[in-house]
């Protein structure tokens, strides 16, 4: 399974390729900061970045996409960049006809190191030994969005086998 994940925000976003399968270890695809400048005008901002997200996902063809939850923080205007820039995400791999999962920071922590509440270099370290890198992903966003790819091929594809499973059993036996 091929996943393109993605780290949201609107002056760094960060996408990740991994492949793999669950149970695994994953193999680095590509990594990528799509960088816009905080000058710049939010509409500008947004095209820039669903015209870079959209030329990754042609280029790489993954099978699905991760893409970070927003989630609650104090600073309303951050919060909304992100949601935005989230937004252009998810849009970019339905565009293309893919299916979307979103993850909470905690759940992509406890995927990839075992624990909730990784701190960025814990999270860093992690995804550098399980994608057996020479060095760390730079800069951290690069970093999260493989961690997003990698937590998506360990929960997402198994999530989605279930799903099909329970779907299956739903209609009434296996096809």
């Amino acid at each position: 399974m091929r996943v393109l994940g993605v780290d949201p925000g609107l002056t760094r976003c960060g996408v990740g390729v991994v492949e793999g399968v669950p149970g695994r270890p994953c193999t680095l695809v590509a990594y990528y900061v799509v960088y816009n400048d905080p000058a710049d005008d939010l509409a500008l901002r947004l095209l820039h970045l669903d015209r870079s997200l959209t030329e990754l996902v042609a280029k790489h063809e993954p099978e699905s996409v991760a893409v970070e939850r927003v989630f609650s923080q104090h600073n309303v205007r951050t919060v909304m960049g992100t949601a935005q820039a989230s937004g252009i995400a998810v849009l970019a791999g339905a565009r293309a006809g893919l299916p979307v999962q979103t993850y909470t920071p905690s759940e992509v922590k406890a995927a990839v190191t075992g624990s909730g509440k990784a701190d960025k270099a814990q999270m860093t370290a992690m995804v550098t030994r399980l994608l057996r890198l020479a060095e760390p992903p730079k800069p951290a966003d690069a970093a999260d969005a493989l961690a997003l790819a990698i937590c998506h091929v360990w929960r997402g594809g198994t999530r989605s086998k279930l799903a099909v499973a329970a779907d299956r059993a739903r209609r009434g036996g296996a096809r």
